[in-house]
């Protein structure tokens, strides 16, 4: 075997279907780029048409095989309904990225009731009920990938993690006890954890210069994070390479935890 059929075996993603939630932009965007160009065909979900339309024009254009459904999946009904628009497009998938997220960071004193059932019905009930319609079909078929988009905060409390921490938190948690009941099955179930990256999510630390270099004063890399420093990790996730790997948060972060 030569060592592009080697590589092609462990990290080639052709023949499968991808539905990559908030795919249109930052973290999202990279991962649908490079899932597409790894060969799946990928189904972007996401609120904004024009973001969504931009993104698959663009991976159609170099031949990729892309389509995009626009929903809100705050509501039940609409995560309900964009999952079967999805199912549409190429068919039942085999891998699930969410990476959808709201970051409403209020003081946890000011912390109203309605940022809390914003943020997680969009950071994890979503991904839940997502798992709960795609992860049966997956363990049935005897193969699946989930991959969730996760924060520092899941681990410490920092710049006012509040409900936003609380609901990567659990996010975390909801991947592992996905792992343990379909992982038997061939459906493996992991976090990746960004540090500070340089995307619309993180806007409100991104304007402030100071609060920038502080940030990437801390990793061991002496950079903050890019979108498309997720691709490798995530076609990894997705992919053969990673069938023994279940039930883990993965580190993105330039050594930040660990500084």
């Amino acid at each position: 075997m030569n060592s592009q059929a080697y590589l092609s075996e462990l990290f080639s993603l052709d023949g499968r279907v991808a539905v990559v939630t908030g795919g249109s932009s930052g973290i999202g965007r990279a991962i649908t780029g490079a899932l597409a160009r790894a060969g799946a065909r990928v189904v972007v979900v996401a609120r904004k048409e024009a973001e969504l339309a931009a993104t698959v024009d663009e991976l159609t254009a170099e031949g990729c095989r892309a389509a995009w459904v626009s929903a809100d999946l705050s509501t039940r009904d609409g995560v309900h309904a964009a999952a079967e628009e999805a199912v549409g497009s190429f068919g039942e998938p085999d891998i699930l990225v969410n990476c959808a997220g709201v970051n409403l960071r209020p003081p946890m004193s000011e912390l109203g009731e309605d940022v809390w059932d914003t943020t997680m019905a969009l950071n994890l009930e979503a991904p839940f009920l997502l798992g709960q319609r795609f992860g049966p079909g997956m363990a049935e078929r005897g193969f699946g990938r989930i991959i969730h988009i996760t924060s520092q905060q899941a681990h410490r409390a920092f710049v006012q993690s509040g409900v936003y921490g609380v609901s990567k938190g659990a996010l975390e948690s909801l991947a592992r006890s996905q792992a343990e009941a379909w992982s038997p099955h061939g459906v493996t179930c992991n976090t990746l954890v960004p540090g500070f990256v340089m995307t619309p999510l993180n806007a409100r630390l991104s304007s402030d210069p100071e609060k920038v270099a502080a940030l990437a004063a801390r990793t061991l890399i002496g950079r903050n994070g890019l979108a498309e420093d997720f691709a490798g990790a995530a076609v990894f996730l997705a992919g053969r390479a990673s069938a023994y790997v279940t039930g883990q948060s993965i580190f993105v972060d330039g050594g930040f935890s660990v500084h």
